[in-house]
């Protein structure tokens, strides 16, 4: 996949030296990188790997021990492991978004589908119902669910929609940054395949951003741009997706790969 919406040279995005332990064990040491305005950058790994950690840490869901994490706000480059609080929850709001692999994690269980979109549009300052409402359906449109489900609470729902709305729930207002965490997972084949390619022509229309946490290669064959193998913590090999997947350096991804074609 070759990024399409690459503003300039600066990046969006610039990771420094992080670094997480849990006690004597190792979260994520050391990782350093840039991601640029619509750019997405795979993760992979087994579990244990470091690449859940590194996540949150990314996303402000966790604090790192040490690094930076450095994004070109519109005022320009702020460290959000030192930003205030309140102004990390606002940012989380309006530039970045977070899919969860559980959608129930990501949705409001007892609020219906246009109010699950809703409440977004509502934390950036809609307040006009019609205005609202309108954006909802539209948004439900987009990632394939029928307007006549506006009013349907997501427990109705099977775990593939319930996914597709938690992607309009985050990409209504149009953030510039998007962390997924294992988006296709627990999902079955036909409906991954599905997701897949929603979520490939909603990055590439919108010219977004994007992480993407998984262990499945062919998620970040489809998606990615560029790839990061993760290892007890550490990054073990890095490159286009394409390039680490076809010829893969290190023993580890070898492993990974080898692992995959003999499936």
């Amino acid at each position: 996949m070759t990024a399409l919406f690459q503003l300039d040279d600066r990046p969006l995005l610039s990771v420094k030296g992080l670094t997480k332990h849990y006690g004597s064990r190792i979260g994520c040491a050391d990782v350093s990188f840039d991601l640029f305005p619509g750019e997405v950058l795979g993760i992979v790994g087994e579990s244990g790997s470091g690449k859940s950690t590194l996540l949150s840490c990314l996303a402000g869901h966790m604090t790192p021990d040490q690094g930076q994490v450095i994004f070109r706000t519109t005022d320009g480059p702020r460290d959000t492991v030192t930003m205030a609080e309140a102004e990390r929850r606002r940012m989380a709001r309006t530039d970045w978004a977070f899919v969860h692999q559980n959608p129930r994690d990501g949705l409001r269980m007892g609020v219906s589908a246009g109010g699950n979109v809703g409440e977004r549009l509502m934390a950036i300052g809609g307040r006009h119902y019609g205005d609202i409402r309108a954006k909802a359906i539209d948004w439900l449109g987009r990632v394939e669910i029928a307007a006549d489900r506006i009013d349907d609470r997501p427990r109705a729902f099977s775990g593939g929609m319930q996914q597709r709305l938690q992607i309009a729930r985050n990409l209504v207002t149009g953030p510039r940054l998007v962390f997924m965490d294992e988006p296709t997972g627990g999902l079955d084949v036909s409906v991954q395949a599905r997701l897949l390619d929603l979520l490939r022509s909603l990055v590439r229309e919108m010219g977004l951003s994007a992480i993407i946490v998984t262990h499945d290669l062919a998620v970040v064959r489809l998606l990615a741009d560029r790839l990061m193998v993760m290892k007890g913590g550490h990054v073990v090999e890095q490159g286009l997706t394409d390039q680490v997947l076809d010829d893969p350096q290190h023993s580890y991804t070898q492993l990974l790969v080898s692992s995959v074609l003999q499936v």
